[in-house]
């Protein structure tokens, strides 16, 4: 028997109190109930956004609760946990993904959240696009090390260096204090040589040991590296485009 959005939480309250995110593991476990045929005669966004699915809270909180639940679906669909049915053109009727019927309980989804939890704003676009699927997976040592991959290849490009200028080394030629290619010769000397600290030292720690064996990671690790990573590409761009300029400007 399935199980009704009021039966895994009856207290509107506590319902309204939750963020969208948390109340997506609720609206989920309410799906994955279903059976096979109830899915496929309930899995419906407008039927699911009708009073029917709120009536056994009292009146007053139907709408303000039939919002919070449209949100949670919402983030269900970004997150591809439920998907539009092939073949169906009003766009209403969604199925659960395969990736959604591995969390049947809260638990499985509150694992999920954890495991997922990386905050995509934060993230540089490239090491966006090669981060998340490794970590997604678990893979985290794989999404540390492509995303100061990323920052190498970026710092290569930005400084125009070859193939063979690598790691640890390239990081210091790229930034030197007394005239890398992207060091920034109106900062300090101090602020350039901690720069300069900073490519090398984070290259040498989180990426160099990753190309030469496995190395455990942690999700909280990896989240930390990873933002990190991104951080130091917007440096690169900033001084990237600060060169343009400069070689812009007319002699």
């Amino acid at each position: 028997m399935s199980k009704s959005i009021f039966s895994i939480i009856p207290d509107a309250e506590k319902l309204l109190a939750l963020e969208p995110e948390e109340l997506a593991g609720i609206v989920l476990e309410h799906l994955n109930s279903f059976t096979r045929e109830e899915g496929n005669n309930s899995c419906n966004r407008y039927n699911f956004s009708g009073h029917q699915t709120v009536q056994e809270y009292p009146k007053e909180y139907w709408d303000q609760i039939l919002c919070a639940l449209m949100e949670a679906w919402s983030w269900l669909e970004k997150e591809g946990l439920i998907a539009p049915r092939p073949r169906e053109t009003s766009g209403a009727w969604v199925f659960i993904t395969r990736r959604g019927e591995l969390l049947k309980r809260r638990t499985d989804f509150e694992v999920y959240r954890r495991d997922n939890a990386i905050p995509q704003k934060l993230l540089h676009p490239l090491i966006a696009q090669r981060v998340l699927s490794p970590f997604i997976r678990g893979a985290y040592d794989s999404a540390v090390f492509d995303a100061f991959k990323e920052v190498e290849v970026a710092v290569r490009a930005a400084g125009k260096f070859s193939a063979e200028d690598i790691g640890v080394k390239l990081m210091r030629k790229a930034f030197d204090a007394s005239g890398g290619p992207l060091t920034d010769a109106n900062a300090l000397p101090a602020e350039r040589q901690a720069l300069s600290d900073l490519f090398a030292g984070a290259i040498g720690s989180y990426k160099n040991p990753q190309s030469h064996r496995h190395v455990a990671v942690d999700h909280n690790e990896a989240v930390e590296m990873i933002i990190l990573a991104s951080h130091l590409m917007r440096i690169v761009d900033s001084r990237t485009d600060a060169v343009k300029r400069a070689s812009a400007k007319p002699a």
